[in-house]
Parts: C-alpha cells; structure tokens; sequence
C-alpha cells in the first residue's frame, strides 16, 4: 500500500501529526509512505524510518504564477506514485488540492474549525472524523482519522527516534562534562512577537536557576533570536550557553532528549520536547493550551489567570496593557515549578 500524507508546517503542527506515521507504518509493516512538507523542515523527516520519500512543498512557489510549471512536475511525479490512500492533516485549499490531484481511491481528512472547515477542503475528502470539540488537542485532532482505517491507536512507539550522529556532536562540543550536569534548556522565541514572555523575565529565571547546583542553560532559537539569547546568557555568565542560530534540527532534538527540563514559550520546539517525553513548563499567553499545549503536559503550562482577553487568538496583542497575559507570569513562580520539576528526579 502507497500513502501519503499532508501536513506541511510548521513545525509543531508536523511534530502533532507523526503519531499517525508512526501507528500506520506499525499497522501496515509494508506499506510506503510519502509525506508533504514545506522545504524549511526537510531535516526534520529527511532520514525518518518510516518514510519512502518527502514531496517538498514552497508556499511561495504556489502564489507565482511563473513557477506554475515547476509545481507542474512535482505534481505528476506524486501522481506517477499510484498512491492508494491520501491523508490530509493541514486541511486547507492547497493541502486538499494537492490530495485530489493524487487521484487515489480514497482521501481521508478532517472536519472541524481548524482543519477541513476553511477554504473549502471538506469537499475533497471521502471520509472526515466526527468533528472535534473545541477543546481537543492537535494530537488527538491527526489520530482521530486512524479509526476511520481501522488502525489501532496506542502509543508503543518512538515519536522522535534519536539521532546518533547529532547527539554525539551535542555531548562532545557542547556537553561534555562529567554527565552528572543538569542541563535546562531555554526556549524564549516565538514566531508571534506576543507569544514571547519578555526577554527580561527569562534572565530573571536564569538568575535564579543559577542558585541550583550542578545546573547548567542553554538557550536555543533561531538565528534571529540570538539577541533573545545574548540578554539571558548575560544574566548567568559561564553558565547558559546562547546557540540560537548555531544548532540543526537534529542538535535541537537531541539538546531536548539530552536536557532534564525544558522551559519554553509556545513554539516548535516545545512540542518536539513533549514528543520527547522530556519534562517542560510551557509560557503560554494568546493561545489555548487545550488546544496546542504539551501534549500530555498541560498540568506544566503556565497561563495568567483573570484577564479577559486570554486565549484571543491573535499574533498582535490588541488589550489595553500590551502583553499583559505574558508579563503577568512572575518568573519567582517558572522558578517554583521548575524546582519542583526538577526535585522528581
């Protein structure tokens, strides 16, 4: 059997849809299956177990006219793969499309107000889930389409299996002390502005989680974020190593698997830390947990209680206080919980 899956970006949406990979290539043990997937994350599933092959997918491409017949070729090459089943997890007028192109036999995707319920992608589809609550998590959003296959649901997997090579690389540049470490990693980017807990109240926490013993931080991001970085490496010198910018997906991934908590905003990497299993206190302001969350965490997520406006929803902060739902967070209590965290070990 030939199967391809649709989920593009961003990073935390494809980290929420690789349990269903997973769970099909368990089921079916000789199935192929192919994955649509923004050029950007390609290292992320480039080397992946499961997978036969990744079709990359440019957004800009798809918006100019002149590179039509470039999108061209890339179409009847997935269509020449004969593909058996479509899943489409994006569920949005570009994600259908490119399902319905592949001509397979049967298309699977959602219906709710995330996915399948805009731009019409409901349309494409032969078989939708029951429409999720509002409240339901992104995960369990992705597994509800594997009762439809009758594909059993559990969770005996990896989600993100090791790389060998990246963390071989993160433990002798970077980590090789004594491995008795605790190592914290610090995620303070973001890609909504107001999605970010200020710079100001991450060094605050490094401070303090500079009294804890044999404790060490590493704050990573993006190269763009490596100013994020400089602020809060400044208030523990010697102590928090700043590689925003200077680590690949897979150090990343094994910096988190390495690491005994992660504290982060709502960002990727906090649900690649979640798939990891790895403990992490989750800054939350605009969005909903319920809804993206860690998964299997949210008793971790820290979200200001009593303002009005929290979960709006939206990538500019438009209350009356700017951020207020991110400034309210003390970092005396991110420093409580993470303590606590810490103290299970």
């Amino acid at each position: 059997m030939k199967i391809l899956i649709l989920k593009p970006s961003s990073l935390g949406d494809v980290v929420h849809a690789l349990p269903v990979l997973r769970l099909l290539k368990r089921h079916w043990p000789a199935s192929r299956i192919f994955w649509w997937l923004d050029v950007n994350l390609l290292p992320l599933l480039e080397r992946d177990p499961d997978l036969e092959g990744i079709f990359a997918f440019q957004r800009k491409r798809w918006a100019a006219p002149h590179r039509w017949p470039e999108i061209a070729v890339s179409i009847r090459a997935m269509r020449r793969q004969r593909f058996d089943l479509v899943i489409d997890l994006q569920g949005l007028a570009r994600s259908s499309l490119f399902g319905w192109l592949a001509n397979a036999p049967l298309t699977v995707g959602l219906d709710n107000l995330r996915e399948g319920g805009r731009e019409g992608a409901r349309a494409m589809y032969d078989l939708t889930p029951p429409r999720a609550s509002p409240q339901m998590h992104a995960v369990d959003r992705c597994l509800a389409v594997l009762p439809l296959l009758r594909v059993p649901v559990h969770w005996d997997f990896q989600w993100l299996p090791p790389r060998p090579q990246a963390a071989r690389l993160v433990r002798e540049t970077w980590a090789s002390d004594d491995g008795r470490t605790r190592w914290i990693v610090l995620l303070p980017g973001g890609r909504w502005d107001n999605k970010r807990w200020p710079a100001a109240s991450f060094a605050d926490l490094a401070a303090r989680l500079g009294e804890l013993s044999q404790t060490k931080l590493v704050v990573l991001g993006s190269k763009d974020e490596r100013p994020l970085g400089d602020t809060i490496a400044a208030a523990l010198p010697g102590r928090c190593l700043n590689l925003s910018g200077a680590t690949s997906f897979d150090e990343m991934i094994e910096w988190i698997r390495l690491s005994r908590l992660t504290i982060s905003n709502d960002t990727g990497p906090m649900h690649v830390a979640a798939a990891l299993r790895r403990p992490v206190i989750a800054l939350f302001g605009p969005t909903d947990p319920l809804n993206t969350g860690p998964y299997g965490q949210l008793q971790n997520v820290i979200q200001a209680p009593g303002l009005p406006c929290v979960p709006c929803l939206r990538s500019k902060c438009a209350y009356r206080e700017p951020l207020a739902c991110l400034c309210a967070i003390h970092p005396a209590a991110v420093f409580e919980q993470a303590t606590r965290e810490l103290a299970r070990e």
